[in-house]
This record gives structure tokens, sequence and C-alpha cells, in this order.
């Protein structure tokens, strides 16, 4: 007879004390380098919930770091924030780090688990897509074409907490998502990835992924928005592609006030 399978669940994973550590650590960072800023956290629902955001800062985004401080700090360590993330995350030594602070490999199991147990869950539907954005695209809520968070906030019976952020992609100037170059190149083979993208900055100018440029100390304002009650507001048999356009468009009109605030780029 076989053993039973007693590999841990991703969620289970989560460590409140390392989670907490790690929040002291990045906290100055996110405060003093970005001013970082969450707004609508009073309104948050209690209770397990997928947040859909939009994604910004290419291969050094803190978008989580945004929100996970000021979350913790309003809600306390009690009610863990998990992240749905890419699989290469986990590759290397960091794996273990992230994965004890909330990051889960993207996955519809993992999502139903988290938030059926309570969890608040983040998900950037745009992903690599929405994070590599050129910069004439800075402000335009785009997670092309993909509906799955729907479908998963369904299926957990928890509602849908859109949220938006600006000053992310000011870090520095985004060119290209580079999917010609990733082709080019063979990455899209090699890595999980169709983008090589292409932008220039802080200290290296140009920049395909390498060398890292230093991002840019642009404020980022995060805006957290009503939470979304599917059922209530779609029927029971709710239309996913429905759903979906409210949802992006509750986000565009939040994130066009948010860039009408803004006086000037970096400085915000």
């Amino acid at each position: 007879m076989s053993a039973p399978d007693t590999k841990p669940s991703a969620i289970s994973k989560w460590d409140p004390v390392l989670t907490e550590r790690a929040m002291g650590l990045i906290r100055p960072i996110i405060k003093g380098w970005h001013r970082a800023e969450v707004r609508g956290l009073d309104d948050f629902p209690p209770g397990g919930a997928l947040v859909v955001a939009n994604h910004s800062g290419g291969l050094i985004a803190v978008d989580i770091p945004v929100f996970a401080t000021d979350f913790y700090a309003t809600f306390g360590y009690g009610r863990p924030v998990y992240t749905l993330s890419h699989d290469i995350l986990f590759g290397g030594p960091q794996g273990d780090v992230l994965a004890r602070t909330g990051f889960i490999p993207a996955s519809h199991d993992n999502a139903d688990e988290a938030l059926r147990a309570g969890g608040v869950v983040v998900v950037f539907p745009g992903g690599d897509y929405d994070v590599y954005r050129p910069t004439w695209s800075a402000n335009k809520v785009d997670f092309n074409g993909r509906t799955g968070y729907v479908q998963a906030a369904i299926n957990a019976g928890v509602p849908i907490v859109p949220s938006v952020s600006i000053g992310g992609q000011e870090t520095q100037i985004y060119l290209t998502r580079g999917e010609w170059l990733a082709k080019l190149t063979r990455i899209d083979k090699l890595v999980r990835t169709k983008f090589l993208p292409i932008s220039f900055g802080f200290p290296f100018g140009f920049s395909a992924v390498l060398p890292v440029n230093l991002p840019l100390p642009s404020k980022i304002v995060t805006q957290i928005l009503p939470p979304i009650d599917v059922a209530a507001e779609f029927g029971e048999a709710p239309d996913v592609d429905d759903v979906d356009a409210h949802v992006r468009g509750v986000m565009q009109r939040a994130l066009d006030r948010l860039a009408s605030e803004r006086r000037l780029p970096v400085i915000g």
C-alpha cells in the first residue's frame, strides 16, 4: 500500500512571523523611496476576498509590498495575504521565502483553497503582459483578455475587490514588451514567457531585463475600490465576460481619476 500524500498545500507554508519581519524590512523602502499610499482599506470586506489589480513596475514590481504593508498594518497578521504568482518565482533560492510570505503558484486549486480558508488573494490578471506595458499605456487597465479570475471568485463565493495603482510604471521608461525579441533570442522556449521587454532607466540606460536598472523614486498611490458581489449584481449564473467588462470599467475609471490628480511623473 502506498503512503498517503503528505505534501503540504501552498497556503500552509505561510509564516506570519516571517511575514511580519519582511514587512518591517521593506516598509522603509515602500514608504520612503516610493512614498506609497493605500486608500480605501477602511471599507475592505471581512473574510475571503479576491483582490483584482493592475500590475506595474516591470522586473521590480512593488504592487504587493505596497498593498501588503498597509493591509497588515490595518488588519494585523492573523489574516494572510496570498499572491497568485508565476511558477518562475519559485525556481531559485528565494522560492521558500516567497512561499512563506504568501506567494502561491497561480492555479484555480490554490486560489480556491486560499479563498475558502478566508484568505485575501491578490491576482494580477494581466500578468507579465500588463507589468511590461509601454509607458504611453501606463494608465490603461489591460488584462489581455484573461477572465479566469471571475470564475475563481464565483467558485469560492467571495467578492471581487478591484484595486488600481499609479506610479509604478514611472520607475523607468518602458519602450516595448519585446515579444519579437523573445522569439528572436528563443527565450520564449527556454523560459515560460513571451516577453523580453526593453526599457530605459538609471544607471545603465537601455535594458532588455539585464542590466537591471534602479527604479526611480516614483510616488505610488493604490486605490482599493468597493467590493463587487458577483451573485448579487449579476445573478446566480453570471456571464463571465459581462462581469469582467464591469470590473475593468470600474478599474479604468478609478485609474483615470488617479491620473487626473497626478501633477508630474515620478514626483506624483
